[in-house]
């Protein structure tokens, strides 16, 4: 298939403070979309405006949420040029979260090219000052005007881009994590793995309920015993235990972050041992205590590396870090990579401007 670009009728004033971005509320000129029909597969795909699209009442996501989301960023590297990070995995990612929604799969390849020639047309908007970057989501949906508990007949694939703030304009600051012990968030055999918005609805309640008390996210049990660590609402998590980077092993029941996966292959760059295992919440109060675990923290596309500063568990308060150590390690590594401010020696960075 051949890209088709769509000009837009006028271009929109770019921010000029980028203090003020903040996070998902500005997106770019421009955005691509490509149509999926039974019998006739994936056809149409355009760069064009971003713009409203037209789809029935009845279309298979409102009432049934099939639909499928990734997360990336473009970042504007030290000699003014543009690069992605790790992007092949986030559409493999995508073609096995649809997978397990019943969608028909992407051309892996051909998104990756079509989120190239997007970025390209987008390049302005990627922001200069430091920590900021262009976020990216690509998102696919199922469509239809009919109703009936079935997987759709038709799909829209789209990608649409927002320059983003400093995630930490004042340096890495520790978080308080309230550790859920009522609701559930993925069972094994569920749709934990995928990145479908359904998982993040039913996270939703639990999220509330945490800043009511004072917590910034909600750490989340197994559903069987309440017992296992599973992941925190919008990010992976670790653990420093006796000198060794523990996290929950990819079971099914959690998402396998990219972010995740880049920091245990520099964690073992270094030398630093990696477990990837069960992890009991009685463990990490038991550590947390002891001095056996001197450090927590959540990885994920828009914090990178957030260090955690504090448990909340059955309204006690358990002291972690102060945000030194490994994660502050981890994050300035990463970003290093990310930003080309530093070499690369796993190839993930693409320069493609």
């Amino acid at each position: 298939m051949e890209i088709q670009f769509d000009k837009a009728a006028s271009l929109k004033e770019k921010p000029q403070d980028e203090s003020k971005l903040g996070f998902g509320q500005i997106f770019t000129d421009y955005m691509f979309e490509m149509r999926y029909t039974e019998g006739q597969g994936w056809h149409d795909p355009r760069i064009c405006a971003f713009e409203e699209f037209e789809m029935s009442p009845a279309s298979n996501v409102l009432h049934y949420s099939q639909e499928v989301f990734e997360g990336l960023k473009a970042y504007r590297t030290p000699d003014g040029g543009i690069s992605l990070f790790r992007a092949p995995d986030n559409f493999a990612r995508m073609n096995r979260s649809a997978h397990r929604m019943a969608m028909p799969p992407i051309d892996e390849e051909f998104v990756h090219e079509a989120l190239r020639q997007l970025v390209r047309t987008e390049r302005d908007w990627v922001p200069h000052s430091d920590g900021t970057s262009l976020y990216i989501r690509p998102n696919y949906i199922g469509i239809g005007d009919y109703l009936g508990v079935s997987a759709a007949e038709e799909y829209i694939f789209y990608i649409i881009c927002s320059p983003s703030g400093a995630y930490y304009a004042h340096g890495l600051a520790p978080v308080r994590i309230l550790i859920e012990t009522d609701y559930a968030r993925a069972a094994k055999g569920g749709t934990g793995f995928a990145k479908t918005g359904g998982n993040y609805a039913a996270s939703l309640i639990a999220g509330v309920e945490a800043h009511e008390k004072g917590c910034d996210q909600v750490l989340w049990l197994d559903a069987a015993e309440r017992k296992y660590i599973q992941e925190v609402g919008s990010m992976n998590i670790m653990f420093v235990i006796d000198g060794k980077v523990v996290t929950p092993p990819l079971d099914g029941t959690i998402l396998a972050g990219i972010t995740r996966d880049s920091v245990l292959q520099i964690a073992r760059s270094k030398g630093i041992p990696v477990e990837e295992r069960y992890i009991t919440v009685d463990e990490v109060i038991d550590g947390a205590r002891s001095g056996a675990l001197t450090e927590a923290f959540g990885t994920g596309t828009a914090a990178v590396v957030s260090p955690i500063g504090e448990f909340s568990y059955k309204d006690e308060i358990i002291p972690i870090s102060s945000g030194d150590g490994l994660a502050l390690d981890f994050y300035e590594t990463l970003t290093g990579i990310q930003y080309g401010r530093q070499d690369d020696p796993f190839g993930w960075t693409e320069k493609i401007s």
